[in-house]
């Protein structure tokens, strides 16, 4: 239902007046862009990804199905949004991003005025601990929809009924995924953080075969000291450390089609190495927190240095600064 309020989202967002502050930070898809900011701001975007449902409208299912009346009304809604949208993005005076699959996408939008920064999300490194001993299965943590591609894991490993999967997660295709598993897969939902944290260090390895900007599980597989076998293109570009001959020196092992043979010919890649849990739980630790903090800060101070055109390493009479997510 929230998609209706997107209109309205546009009108209460600009009614929030910013005009005091010199700098601002907004972490946005689509509304914090739209407040009030005065001519002299120095405007900071953290776009997730352009407003989904005005530049990538058919990526949403009730927009593919709707009937033609409803997609004539839906296609002139989304031109409006597109044309409110791209104009209040062009305040932007810099872009920052969460990883390299969406820069082009916000260059082909909102034609930036200056390169694109990326600075990757954050995983909580302190949620997830690194275990002494491992277990008996694999793990997935995803939500149940068609383009998390978890029904091509449930495949493989009904090919392979030695093997234990626990998949953990809800959505829309649970019933679907439900019957076609097999008794070797476990269904899992409504965890804790603890149970959570538990199951990722003590899995045999992460399973990631989908298609994501960025994808914060296999990082928090990576806290967990366990390796992540992954479809490899998209955000774990930016995040992994793919096997390329050397396992004590990775952090995943890619294959490179979303098919089930695929899949399997990397589990059993994977069987064969030896990776070091230790490693991996330092390769998480360069995305925790405090270094994403650090990153986001040097950028934003950076950039209203040079806005004031001061060049000197000196402590700056920092301005009032607001962030809006």
């Amino acid at each position: 239902m929230k998609r209706y309020y997107f209109p309205l989202g546009v009108s209460a967002m600009q009614q929030m007046d910013l005009t005091e502050y010199e700098v601002i930070l907004q972490s946005t898809t689509h509304c914090a862009k739209y407040i009030k900011v005065s001519p002299g701001a120095l405007v900071i975007t953290y776009c997730h990804n352009p407003f989904r449902l005005v530049w990538s409208a058919d990526s949403y299912e009730y927009v593919q199905s709707a009937g033609l009346i409803k997609k004539l009304a839906l296609s002139k809604v989304i031109s409006i949004l597109k044309d409110i949208d791209k104009k209040y993005a062009q305040r932007s005076d810099w872009f920052i991003t969460n990883a390299r699959e969406v820069v082009g996408r916000i260059e082909a939008a909102y034609q930036p005025k200056n390169k694109i920064a990326i600075i990757n999300p954050p995983v909580k490194c302190g949620n997830f601990y690194v275990a002494s001993t491992v277990g008996d299965y694999y793990l997935v943590v995803s939500r149940f929809e068609t383009y998390k591609h978890v029904d091509l894991v449930i495949e493989a490993f009904n090919d392979m009924p030695d093997k234990k999967l626990v998949i953990v997660g809800k959505g829309s295709r649970m019933k679907q995924l439900k019957l076609i598993a097999g008794k070797n897969i476990t269904f899992l939902s409504g965890l804790g953080a603890g149970d959570l944290a538990r199951l990722y260090a003590n899995c045999i390895a992460f399973i990631f075969p989908q298609l994501e900007d960025y994808g914060i599980t296999p990082l928090e597989a990576n806290a967990s000291g366990r390796p992540v076998i992954a479809y490899g293109k998209g955000g774990v570009l930016d995040t992994m450390i793919p096997y390329t001959g050397k396992a004590s020196k990775a952090t995943a092992v890619f294959f490179d089609h979303q098919t089930k043979q695929d899949l399997k010919q990397a589990i059993a890649t994977f069987e064969k190495l030896e990776f070091d849990p230790d490693f991996i739980r330092r390769h998480a630790e360069s995305f925790d927190e405090q270094g994403f903090i650090e990153k986001i800060r040097s950028f934003v101070i950076g950039k209203y240095l040079e806005r004031k055109g001061i060049t000197e390493v000196a402590q700056p009479n920092v301005p009032k600064l607001k962030v809006i997510a």
